[in-house]
């Protein structure tokens, strides 16, 4: 395994694993909470408690991945060292979540302009 690792094909693979913890961090984390805080609330009836187990557990699942993000990019940089390639820092990191978080943006406008039935004006207005 750790012969894999130190190949250029080791490190694509620990890139790709970065883009999609990514995504999970932009698209998963915010649907299983709110899936989460609605079924507390509709047991509960109360809407305080569920949106109190929605922060705390969206704080918590966002601190988990990004401590495994930190911990895969750190892989990232071992594997090019090893190779003889310069460190580059979080750089990969960081591309890595800007890029998903621009993936995730364009696909939640066109989610909610095409396929969510939602206007993007404001319908019935009269001036």
């Amino acid at each position: 395994m750790r012969e894999l690792l130190r190949t250029g094909a080791g490190a694509a693979l620990v890139v790709l694993i970065m883009f999609i913890g990514s995504l999970v961090l932009w698209i998963g984390t915010p649907l299983l909470w709110l899936w989460v805080g609605s079924q507390i609330q509709g047991a509960t009836d109360s809407l305080g408690a569920g949106l109190a187990a929605m922060f705390v557990g969206v704080v918590a699942t966002i601190a988990v991945l990004a401590a495994l993000l930190a911990k895969l990019s750190n892989t990232y940089r071992a594997n090019c060292v090893a190779r003889g390639l310069n460190d580059p820092g979080h750089l990969v990191l960081e591309g890595v979540l800007v890029v998903s978080a621009g993936v995730t943006v364009a696909g939640f406008v066109i989610w909610f302009l095409f396929f969510a039935g939602a206007s993007p004006a404001p319908v019935g207005i009269q001036i």
